[in-house]
């Protein structure tokens, strides 16, 4: 039999947890796509269920090829597309390498964002991350049956990258609840796939092609990893209490789907390239453990302590993407070249086990969202230092490359260029590439008046050898 002190003592807890968690729910911060859940949360939903809110690509997020000769370029390489990596880019290109050849690119990027919380300036400030990883890696071969060239390939590309690093403090504040907290968000990952390419030159002038490409853990673990640690102090009431939490919130990618690509050469200099990418649902397998505490010293009977283990194996709808490109060969020395592409990000959505459907990017149901697709523009130019032993390359691009957002996407622009040298069997490239945006991310968290600045130096080194 319960005592009646003790049961007093009980109902008391109750309602006193039960009050902090309503007052707290008015500071709810849904952190990016794994949540930063505040304990009234964790203390009711999450015992249920943990829904999905956002997945958050700090890369762009539009499915681009790989290469230092096509970033140099601006991107704009969906007409050109003469090398190894014209599996990533336009399939439908590779029946223009005459050799085998083998290929590798790696990449690395510094990242800055300068983030501006309208409702808590003491959390705005500059936050950056940088990383190195392989980028591709590809190997051709060229060979003529019924006197058409036709043309395999093998590849690999790392294609979204989740790094992020977040690190500030929050303040809030009401009649009956004051708080000072510190937020420590870490994001990891990245998404890769395998390809296996094929091309055939249909005519002298048309060329079709497609790659195969497989979503699965390999070089690197297909998924990503989201972080996020808590300590505050503050009172509930006048009643001083100290609180934690922690969270690891673990995704695991994996699908399949298609690039479709042609090249027509319309005349000796015109050239017209298109590709498809076709919309794949990938299994999602989300692992996430939550542990959370609050202590209140001078009244220890309603200190509360929640750890959350969920499991759910979902579903993720990836959009439908599409593009076509132009270049003009003035001269043997010189090219120019313009794609546009687009990307159906209306179709992106999440499925758990139970069937509610959500938008990644808004962290809204689906029929709740409105993000419409994303148009790409690039432009670049190569200009050749033809020598008698060697070729010198000079190249420049600029771009538009948007993100999707909550009613119209944020605005990316960028500028690229590059150089290398080929000499005998061996090509090197070597390319650099600024990416920017101004007052883009309000749909990040939106309960806080937040916008972002991003700043995005990314180098890309491609070795290509023939033999």
């Amino acid at each position: 039999m319960i005592s009646p002190t003790k049961e007093k003592k009980t109902i008391f807890r109750k309602s006193w947890i039960k009050a902090l968690f309503s007052v707290r729910a008015v500071f709810s911060l849904p952190f990016m796509g794994a949540v930063f859940f505040p304990f009234f949360w964790l203390g009711n939903a999450a015992l249920a269920g943990s829904p999905l809110q956002r997945i958050e690509i700090p890369s762009s997020p539009n499915p681009v090829g790989s290469g230092a000769r096509a970033l140099g370029m601006g991107g704009a390489f969906i007409a050109v597309a003469d090398d190894a990596t014209a599996a990533s880019w336009n399939p439908g290109g590779l029946t223009q390498l005459e050799t085998p050849e083998v290929s590798v690119v790696g990449a690395y990027f510094y990242r800055t964002e300068d983030n501006t919380f309208g409702t808590n300036p003491e959390a705005s400030g500059d936050q950056s991350v940088s990383e190195a990883r392989l980028n591709y890696l590809s190997a051709s071969y060229p060979f003529t049956i019924f006197d058409r060239n036709m043309v395999v390939s093998l590849n690999y590309q790392n294609l979204y990258d989740f790094s992020r690093e977040w690190r500030f403090p929050l303040s809030r504040s009401s009649e009956t609840l004051s708080e000072d907290e510190h937020i420590d968000y870490q994001q990891s990952g990245t998404l890769s796939a395998y390809g296996l390419a094929y091309a055939i030159q249909l005519t002298p002038d048309l060329s079709f092609g497609f790659t195969l490409n497989l979503w699965e853990d390999g070089i690197y673990k297909n998924g990503w990893v989201q972080e996020v640690q808590t300590s505050g102090t503050g009172s509930f009431y006048g009643k001083p209490f100290v609180s934690g939490s922690d969270s690891r919130d673990e995704y695991s990618f994996s699908g399949f789907n298609a690039n479709l690509g042609i090249l027509w050469n319309i005349t000796s200099r015109l050239t017209l390239g298109a590709v498809y990418k076709t919309p794949f649902t990938a299994d999602l397998e989300r692992n996430l453990q939550f542990n959370s505490y609050i202590d209140f010293p001078d009244t220890p009977y309603i200190d509360s302590k929640v750890n959350t283990p969920y499991r759910d194996d979902g579903k993720l709808d990836m959009p439908m993407s599409y593009g076509i490109g132009v270049a003009y060969r003035y001269s043997d020395q010189f090219t120019l070249a313009a794609d546009f592409y687009r990307t159906e990000w209306g179709d992106y959505v999440y499925e758990d086990s139970k069937g509610n459907k959500t938008c990644p990017i808004t962290g809204l149901p689906e029929s709740e969202s409105d993000v419409d697709a994303t148009h790409q523009v690039r432009i670049g130019a190569e200009y050749l230092f033809i020598r008698e032993n060697y070729v010198i390359p000079l190249r420049g691009g600029i771009f538009y490359d948007p993100a999707p957002a909550q009613g119209s996407p944020d605005a990316y622009f960028g500028v690229s260029a590059g150089s290398g040298i080929a000499y005998g069997w061996f090509i090197f490239d070597l390319a650099y590439q600024y990416r920017f945006g101004n007052n883009v991310g309000d749909s990040i968290l939106r309960n806080f008046d937040f916008s972002q600045d991003v700043r995005e130096h990314t180098v890309y080194a491609s070795m290509i050898a023939h033999f």
